[in-house]
């Protein structure tokens, strides 16, 4: 069976397993679990932008979450501006975090390697200081949201118990839109580039205009993230747009396998489960989690996706 072939396969079986989840856990009233695969998904939305900047394109971001924190606050303070369809709302998020990767980009990819990951570093924290001095939106303390936003009149997307797959189905688009691109002219030339920018250039291809608009939709993709985490949380904080949580995505795609799709949702849920579990056996759980990531990265060669597409795929290859 072709890897692509059985990549498909996985995905859909996941997808699949996500869309009964809810069913089966309201059978036996575990309405938490149900809560802890809504964050899976919505990191994984996130890991999914982020894997076409670090998997397809070689470019590590270490500012990516500032995109996350762009989309909570667009929603947050639309609201508070009286705004509440999510469509609208969410038009605004894009527009925004676009418009800031299109500028911070610009300015980012005229370096490379570890000057790049300290710039994006830079435009994150700087993100990250800029919410925290909104004092009219919470500042430090975050923005609890009285109200919610409507889809098309609707409170489908405030209701607990459909705001789920309301998550799933932007899952399983973003899924769909990455791996597309992957496939496409667009995607072959920015893994040439990533693989070799001199031979790209020399063939007519300008990199710096592929990488950037690759920059731009990755940033606008991780904004939906932050859309329907303030929208299921019910809250914003300025801690989505920290350093830290750029980290977790990184972990993330490392654990699940660089420059697969697939690997980026099993690395969140990976990442969610552990965490939960562990942090319910002791409160020092970071002390376990750290050496068990050492252990994933030194002994699952190309991550968890390699477990279930063993052909070559990516740069963990």
């Amino acid at each position: 069976m072709m890897a692509r072939d059985r990549s498909l396969i996985v995905a859909g079986a996941i997808f699949a397993l996500l869309l009964v989840a809810p069913y089966g856990l309201g059978l036996i009233g575990q309405g938490y679990l149900t809560g802890l695969l809504m964050r899976a998904m919505l990191l994984a939305i996130a890991a999914l932008s982020l894997d076409l900047l670090v998997g397809q394109g070689g470019m590590v971001s270490f500012g990516h979450s500032a995109f996350v924190g762009l989309g909570a606050y667009a929603l947050a303070i639309g609201l508070q501006a009286g705004i509440d369809s999510l469509l609208l709302l969410t038009l605004i998020a894009l527009a925004v975090s676009g418009l800031f990767a299109l500028v911070t980009g610009a300015l980012a990819l005229r370096t490379s390697g570890v000057y790049f990951l300290m710039i994006t570093l830079a435009f994150g924290q700087m993100t990250y200081f800029t919410l925290t001095s909104l004092a009219a939106y919470g500042g430090d303390d975050g923005l609890t949201l009285w109200s919610l936003a409507t889809l098309f009149g609707s409170d489908v997307a405030q209701n607990a118990g459909q705001i789920y797959f309301v998550i799933l189905a932007v899952m399983v688009a973003t899924w769909w839109l990455v791996h597309r691109i992957g496939q496409s002219r667009f995607g072959r030339v920015l893994r040439g580039a990533r693989d070799n920018p001199e031979r790209a250039e020399v063939m007519g291809f300008s990199v710096f205009r592929y990488r950037l608009t690759a920059y731009v939709i990755a940033g606008m993709i991780a904004s939906l993230s932050g859309v329907l985490t303030a929208q299921q949380n019910e809250f914003v904080s300025p801690a989505l747009a920290t350093w830290q949580h750029s980290g977790d995505l990184l972990v993330i795609l490392v654990i699940g396998g660089l420059g697969s799709r697939n690997g980026a949702i099993l690395g969140a849920f990976f990442v969610v489960i552990v965490q939960d579990l562990l942090g319910a056996v002791t409160p020092d759980w970071r002390l376990i989690y750290g050496p068990l990531l050492v252990l994933v990265v030194l002994f699952a060669k190309g991550g968890l996706n390699r477990l279930f597409a063993p052909a070559r795929q990516g740069p963990a290859a």
